[in-house]
């Protein structure tokens, strides 16, 4: 005989089992890093740190899914519409350099899916619109790293300074927030010089830089690459002060410029000198923490600021997802939508790198507590308190 009460009851019990399953489906998180070609130095230790991020937030289980973009915008791009398409990713993190990421913001944007910046430039989030409502990085603007370069320049007495950077989006960048910030400093740009991530040499660049007799020169480059001017310069003669980016805070800069990159000062997230920091920084616990994970895994001194900015990523995402979730299930256009807009909720979270507040103005949000100043001495970083 029909019972209608169970039937309700049986119908009211298979959709809550539906919901349920629904709620608890998986969020996929999809990776493009260049691990392979010019960046690899920095796609690697990013692709070591993706290995150790927890795999389940608030119940729900986090499937990670990487491509190798080989350090080309093309292939970013490909890999993200593929994450997508295949995929069916609900946020995306990448890529490893700013030129590969930058692409990237259009097809977030048109794709509606969220973009966490593993790349530095503050061109991936700034000026806030439509387009880059879709993106996010937990990296410092260059703004906030040159600033606090040109304090120490300041104080150390330089009253003039030459630029060489990278040809590219990520020397642009850089070139882009010193030159009005170094006027307001009293700071003379006196000589500007570019060259590729793939140049053997330097030499032309660096003889009309020694030409001009800066006081000073910053160094726009990352990676490896970074090591060409350093060393050049050194080969040179050069006694002023050298100034690099945080783009070359990993041991492989360290082995390939050698001796040449004593002295070298830059700013930094404080990550990188982790124990050197205050007692009472709110970094240094969580900074520590990373470094004692990433070590046990891969070896002593190997991580990076590279790595960490991973591991930042997902400290900020795992911060917003749970809000994400009380709006719509994953694999949705709803969830995508709502976990963008809880990243930019994003509120007092604590990385390696400094305290982060977002807003809809601000898709970064740290302070000067995340800029460190480091020297280069005896082949080891030194925090310059």
């Amino acid at each position: 005989m029909f019972h209608p009460t169970r039937a309700l009851m049986a119908a009211v019990l298979a959709i809550s089992g539906l919901a349920a399953a629904s709620a608890h489906a998986d969020i996929n998180v999809g990776v493009t890093l260049s691990l392979t070609g010019p960046a690899a130095s920095l796609g690697i230790p990013a692709k070591s740190a993706i290995d150790l991020l927890p795999k389940d937030v608030a119940g729900q289980k986090l499937n990670f899914i990487v491509l190798d973009d080989a350090s080309d915008p093309s292939a970013s791009v490909r890999n993200f519409r593929r994450l997508v398409d295949e995929h069916k990713v609900d946020v995306v993190m990448g890529s490893s350099v700013t030129p590969s990421t930058i692409p990237l913001v259009d097809v977030a944007a048109e794709t509606r899916v969220p973009l966490m910046s593993l790349a530095a430039s503050a061109r991936i989030v700034e000026p806030q619109d439509d387009k880059r409502r879709w993106a996010f990085k937990a990296i410092q603007n260059e703004s906030l790293m040159v600033g606090a370069t040109l304090d120490h320049m300041r104080q150390a007495g330089a009253k003039t300074l030459a630029f060489m950077g990278f040809s590219d989006a990520y020397g642009d960048a850089w070139l882009s927030a010193l030159q009005p910030l170094a006027d307001k400093a009293g700071i003379r740009l006196v000589a500007t010089e570019r060259f590729v991530r793939t140049d053997t040499s330097v030499v032309a660049q660096t003889l009309k830089i020694m030409a001009a007799k800066p006081d000073a020169i910053l160094v726009a480059a990352s990676g490896t690459p970074g090591a060409l001017p350093q060393k050049t310069l050194a080969e040179r003669g050069y006694k002023g002060k050298v100034y690099q980016t945080y783009g070359i805070a990993n041991r492989d800069f360290l082995r390939v410029a050698g001796k040449d990159a004593e002295g070298a000062i830059f700013a930094v997230g404080p990550v990188l000198v982790a124990d050197q920091l205050e007692p009472d920084s709110p970094m240094r616990p969580v900074a520590q923490d990373f470094i004692k994970r990433y070590e046990a895994a891969y070896g002593q001194n190997s991580a990076s600021i590279f790595s960490s900015n991973v591991w930042d990523a997902g400290l900020v995402l795992r911060s917003a997802i749970p809000a994400a979730l009380g709006k719509a299930r994953p694999g949705s256009e709803a969830f995508r939508a709502a976990l963008r807009d809880a990243l930019e909720s994003t509120s007092g979270v604590v990385t390696t790198q400094g305290v982060t507040t977002m807003s809809r103005s601000d898709h970064v949000g740290y302070d000067k507590r995340a800029a460190a100043l480091v020297q280069i001495q005896s082949g080891a970083w030194k925090y310059l308190k």
